[in-house]
């Protein structure tokens, strides 16, 4: 459980497999300084309030927080959020591909060594591709790519912050601080 006097470093320590997503959480939530590490150092609750926020603030983000590690996660598969799923499907008919499937995988590239690739996918190629099925979307994952993906969820956010498809990958063991990029 987290608490208000847990720094943002035993944070993400504690709980690796859902590191990505408690930082993605508290990044949305104005803590920016969790890209970067500038002040890992720092309890939630004076990370919190010296960014001027109020106490209501700091427990409705360790509520959201631990409603996060509550989440069950299968490490056995690739998977969407309801909301991903949605917006994909939305973003299918705008685009006249309705039926389509997503292309989910990775490439070397960025700062930190890989980046995630997202992109429609009209067909599984059957020799090559694994087939996932979340919340009616199906993703084709290249079968090379699968183990360093597998219990990777897709979610897509909607902020102040930046809009997007966000992926929480257990498997990353690293990332660079603008998150556009992962190692393993």
């Amino acid at each position: 459980m987290i608490t208000k006097e847990m720094t943002i470093e035993e944070i993400l320590k504690d709980f690796p497999q859902k590191s990505q997503k408690l930082a993605q959480e508290l990044t949305q939530s104005g803590l920016h300084c969790v890209g970067c590490g500038a002040a890992t150092w720092e309890t939630l609750e004076s990370g919190v309030l010296g960014h001027g926020f109020t106490e209501e603030m700091l427990g409705g983000l360790i509520e959201r927080l631990n409603t996060i590690l509550q989440e069950k996660s299968d490490p056995s598969i690739i998977a969407m959020t309801k909301r991903a799923a949605d917006k994909f499907k939305e973003i299918l008919a705008e685009e006249d591909k309705v039926g389509y499937g997503l292309r989910f995988g990775d490439q070397a590239g960025g700062c930190s060594g890989f980046e995630y690739i997202l992109d429609y996918s009209a067909a599984p190629n059957d020799a090559e591709d694994v087939v996932f099925s979340s919340h009616g979307v199906d993703i084709h994952v290249n079968k090379n790519r699968v183990e360093r993906l597998l219990g990777a969820e897709i979610d897509y956010v909607d902020g102040l912050n930046g809009s997007g498809f966000k992926v929480s990958n257990p498997n990353a063991r690293g990332g660079c601080g603008c998150g556009k990029s992962q190692s393993y």
